[in-house]
């Protein structure tokens, strides 16, 4: 099946940034229910957590998945 609509706007270009941003969506409602969900060692890390993923919008998921789990509480 081709997508003649967007063959047409530019090709698929703009297919594959709209799968990104989805991709992206996707993983930065995962890390924010998991930090909401989630009990940490420290009382503070949920809110600095918070802040990182809502104000460093493009960078805050990947930072947190990579170093957010080694503050939670097994």
């Amino acid at each position: 099946m081709t997508f003649h609509f967007i063959q047409n706007m530019g090709g698929g270009l703009i297919f594959f940034f709209m799968i990104f941003g989805l991709i992206y969506t996707i993983l930065w409602i995962y890390c924010l229910v998991d930090i909401i969900r989630s009990e940490y060692k420290d009382a503070n890390m949920k809110l600095i957590w918070l802040i990182i993923i809502l104000f460093a919008q493009v960078i805050g998921p990947i930072i947190y998945l990579l170093l957010g789990k080694s503050t939670k509480i097994s």
